[in-house]
């Protein structure tokens, strides 16, 4: 692994999602040490956690249509994450 990796915090979701991807092929595949196996699974498990923190920002952006008694659209409120 290069040591000129992108830091985990400052990547946007969908570049973390592609690294993790990327780490999960090279591990299945086996090619790679053992030493080099643990680097990757610890920076996989760093990026897994920054995309579950990116997935729970967003979802906490997330607005729900409120409904009037009609059925007509009268507001948002926010998504109830728990």
């Amino acid at each position: 692994m290069s040591d000129a990796l992108p830091d985990i915090a400052a990547l946007p979701f969908e570049k973390a999602m592609q690294e993790l991807e990327e780490i999960v092929g090279k591990l299945e595949k086996g090619a790679v040490s053992l030493d080099e196996s643990v680097k990757l699974y610890e920076r996989g498990e760093a990026l897994k956690r920054r995309c579950e923190a990116l997935l729970k920002e967003a979802e906490a952006r997330v607005e729900t249509i409120v409904l009037s008694e009609s059925g007509a659209p009268k507001g948002a409120a926010p998504l109830d994450v728990a």
